[in-house]
């Protein structure tokens, strides 16, 4: 870490991860609503306060952020789970087959 200290690159590098883990989560989102429906939710919520209790917990402050933006993000999750499964409805994405009852049972869809 000091190597990025010295060079002056620490916000880019922040910068990118944080880019990085929002772009691998919008996946995570859809694999997660795929395999397992909403009630994955809970997932995102035990990883946001791991993440959170990270975040407070570390000393160096780059981690720190980076803690803080993973766990922000899994929050951010919880609220990409239920969309997904609107767009699902929508059509927009695929159904799994395996859990058709679970889209059938409530078809709220919000235009």
């Amino acid at each position: 870490m000091d190597f990025l200290a010295e060079y002056h690159i620490e916000g880019l590098v922040v910068g990118l991860l944080t880019f990085l883990i929002i772009g691998i989560y919008h996946p995570i989102v859809i694999k997660a609503e795929y395999y397992f429906g909403t009630k994955s939710w809970w997932a995102f919520l035990l990883l946001g306060i791991a993440g959170f209790a990270a975040s407070i917990l570390v000393t160096n402050t780059t981690l720190s952020i980076l803690a803080g933006v993973f766990s922000f993000t899994s929050f951010w999750g919880i609220k990409e789970i239920f969309e997904q499964r609107q767009r699902v409805l929508r059509g927009w994405f695929p159904m799994n087959p395996k859990r058709k009852d679970d889209y059938i049972s409530n078809t709220d869809v919000k235009a």
